[in-house]
């Protein structure tokens, strides 16, 4: 029951989308309204994922454990700002460090590509979230925003290294 994390790769698709669809549909049911939880469909899944996956810009890492994807980060840096860009574990596989790794390997990248700190969204009324990241390092830096495309507000939140 070894942990992989690795570069996703297009053929990770259906992995990714597994992971992701099952973090909307049962991990933030209770902590967003329903509507924005149907909102995302499986069609809209796919073809934000789709994108992501060919974006040349930053890395997409998943997190294997035979041979299934039970996790997924995407992280960036620009003009040496470090940018955790989405960290999705699996319901089934919670609590089993899964996400550790997978923030620690994205955060370990940013380090060595030159960023002195890095941020994240994360939903203001995702208090798990919230909590797994404040015990990580993260704080929120007063800053939010609500995307039109999800509609639910998000904090921001930083983590600064030396």
């Amino acid at each position: 029951m070894t942990l992989e994390v690795r570069r996703a790769t297009p053929d990770d698709l259906s992995g990714v989308l597994g992971v992701f669809l099952g973090c909307w549909r049962e991990s933030y049911r209770g902590i967003l309204p329903e509507s924005a939880i149907d909102a995302m469909t499986d069609e809209r899944a796919e073809a934000l994922w789709r994108r992501v996956l060919a974006d040349p810009v930053g890395e997409v890492l998943v997190a294997e454990r035979d041979d299934d994807i039970v996790g997924v980060t995407r992280y960036a840096t620009t003009a040496g700002e470090g940018a955790v860009h989405s960290l999705y574990v699996s319901p089934r596989a919670h609590g089993g460090g899964v996400g550790t790794a997978l923030l620690s390997a994205a955060t370990d990248a940013l380090r060595v590509a030159g960023a002195d700190a890095a941020t994240l969204w994360v939903f203001a009324a995702n208090t798990p979230s919230l909590g797994f990241y404040e015990s990580r390092g993260w704080h929120a830096d007063g800053a939010t925003r609500t995307q039109p495309e999800f509609g639910e507000p998000e904090q921001r939140m930083r983590r600064e290294w030396a």
